[in-house]
């Protein structure tokens, strides 16, 4: 636990009884919607909540529920209604398990069994097309689901989907069938390190072994038949926007990025001025108890500056405009040290979640990604700027906010002179 956290529980309750998931993540409903979470869940699982503590008692109380509904309709051989209470069943045990930060402790475990069988019932109810995976990495294991489409695939473009740090490989469930395998593509969703069991078997996050463990799963996609090898792309969001571009700049494998929320900052804004759970997280992640030397040893070396540079593959990023974990004038200066074919889109008034975009927001850089892995987006010196206004509107040839009236925050107009 970080001082700060320690010393801010009482206000992140008051929040949580005052203002429900809102108070942590501005309009997020709309986010986790996408990730397969159903609205009538959410809402039963925030009615029982007055403060932290009572996360994981929550979220595992309505995960039963919607398994023991979802059991109920296979039992009468409804497969399909089945499979998807068992989609919505598995995210909730995947938030429950998330809400202890102590992967010695058994409930974590209990919860990750509960997940563990829902997704193996989704598999054996949709013909065996979503698959375990589990790889040798680096003398420990990293984790993952294989979601194919339906009938026989052979040579198909496929794409990783990267979670950010407080998700997991199940959160892209809904989104892998409903945005990528229903459009006959093969999608790969991951744990890196640090993340769901691949941090309860032990495996940390350190400042690379995340874009290694991408490279690992490309070479698990590309020994696929299933997959063109060279045509394997990548859709992360938050954290996997950052570790997404990491892994663009040293593999040249992956053919494309679209990135949103990616937090491209210089690290302070997410881990001393926002919400303290996500330095908290974080620190979990890394193995870390130690908060000086987590800053010193980790942080301090975390922001990617001139690794961008190094990115040859088309990318798309997409960032709301009062991002609370990486300031809009970071993540302006980040993309314009990128000289790779290129596009940014601004959401006016959104916030990390970019919640009240996310059903455009997910369709969007999935058919984004399609098309540049196919060959579109590659042009030399390709430069793509939009600011979607919250009006529906949007301005096309910059992603400076309209309020800016032309005047350029400094540390964005260093790189443009340049």
């Amino acid at each position: 636990m970080t001082i700060r956290s320690t010393g801010q529980s009482w206000a992140l309750d008051i929040a949580l009884a005052q203002g429900g998931f809102d108070a942590l993540h501005p309009e997020a409903k709309g986010t986790l919607e996408q990730l397969g979470h159903d609205h009538t869940d959410f809402d039963k699982v925030f009615a029982l909540v007055r403060s932290g503590a009572m996360l994981p008692k929550a979220w595992a109380t309505v995960a039963g529920q919607a398994e023991e509904r979802a059991r109920h309709h296979e039992k009468g051989g409804f497969a399909q209604t089945a499979a998807d209470l068992y989609v919505r069943a598995a995210v909730m045990w995947g938030r429950a398990q998330y809400s202890v930060f102590d992967a010695a402790d058994p409930r974590k475990a209990a919860f990750r069994t509960h997940a563990d069988h829902c997704v193996e019932r989704i598999g054996a109810l949709r013909e065996n097309r979503v698959r375990r995976v589990v790889l040798d990495f680096e003398g420990q294991q990293i984790f993952g689901l294989l979601h194919l489409p339906a009938g026989p695939v052979q040579n198909a473009p496929a794409v990783i989907l990267g979670p950010g740090m407080d998700m997991i490989k199940e959160d892209y469930l809904h989104a892998a069938e409903r945005y990528y395998t229903s459009r006959g593509m093969v999608a790969l969703s991951i744990e890196g390190p640090g993340q769901g069991e691949t941090r309860a078997n032990g495996l940390v996050v350190d400042l690379t072994n995340y874009e290694r463990a991408i490279s690992r799963y490309i070479d698990h996609l590309a020994s696929l038949p299933e997959v063109d090898p060279a045509r394997i792309g990548m859709f992360g969001i938050s954290m996997s926007g950052y570790w997404g571009s990491r892994a663009a700049a040293t593999d040249r494998r992956l053919a494309a990025l679209a990135a949103f929320e990616a937090v491209t900052g210089d690290f302070r804004t997410i881990f001393e001025h926002a919400q303290p759970s996500f330095k908290n997280n974080y620190m979990y992640m890394a193995g870390y108890t130690d908060e000086e030397a987590f800053d010193r040893e980790l942080v301090a070396r975390m922001p990617l500056g001139d690794l961008v540079r190094d990115i040859t593959c088309p990318v798309l990023y997409g960032i709301g405009e009062f991002d609370e974990l990486t300031r809009l004038e970071q993540a302006l200066a980040s993309y314009e040290r990128i000289g790779a074919p290129k596009e940014m889109r601004v959401y006016e008034d959104e916030f990390h979640p970019l919640g009240g975009v996310a059903a455009e927001v997910f369709r969007f850089g999935a058919e984004w990604i399609e098309r540049a892995l196919n060959g579109e987006f590659t042009e030399p010196g390709r430069d793509v700027r939009h600011y979607v206004h919250r009006d529906g509107r949007t301005t096309d040839g910059t992603a400076d906010p309209a309020w800016w009236l032309g005047a350029v925050p400094a540390e964005i107009a260093e790189y443009r002179r340049g």
